[in-house]
């Protein structure tokens, strides 16, 4: 691991040009989405979705654009975000959450990004899971 590189994870816009910009999130999330739609793995968390699955796959791109120090994309578009309130509607167990993690982690493991990012931001997105999984158990 490049400790070098890990400790500017997080600060500025270092994570959003680990990611490969808006460019390289949109590459993650459309393979995040087509790896939850055609697994059956996660069929579960898949089904939670609208049937127009664009508006998710939009919305979790610009969030993470924004998430990773980015331009603020999603807020431009559709307002400001409370992750746990917009779940609340879901029954988001221990199950759903690690399916959830499980793919994105798959997905991420596919892309070009370094090592230690890759490990970093698979952890970093493991805290906002674990907050939904737990607001949706309330």
């Amino acid at each position: 691991m490049n400790e070098e590189n890990n400790t500017n994870y997080g600060i500025a816009d270092t994570s959003y040009l680990a990611a490969g910009s808006e460019t390289g999130i949109n590459i993650l999330v459309n393979r995040f989405f087509e790896r939850m739609r055609t697994d059956p793995r996660f069929s579960t968390i898949y089904n939670m979705h609208p049937d127009d699955i664009e508006t998710s796959i939009d919305k979790l791109a610009r969030f993470l654009c924004g998430w990773l120090g980015g331009p603020k994309l999603y807020q431009e578009k559709y307002d400001s975000i409370n992750i746990p309130a917009v779940h609340q509607h879901l029954a988001i167990g221990i199950a759903e959450r690690d399916q959830w993690l499980i793919c994105m982690k798959e997905s991420i493991d596919e892309q070009a990004y370094e090592t230690d990012f890759k490990e970093y931001l698979i952890s970093q997105l493991g805290i906002p899971a674990e907050i939904v999984r737990q607001r949706c158990n309330q």
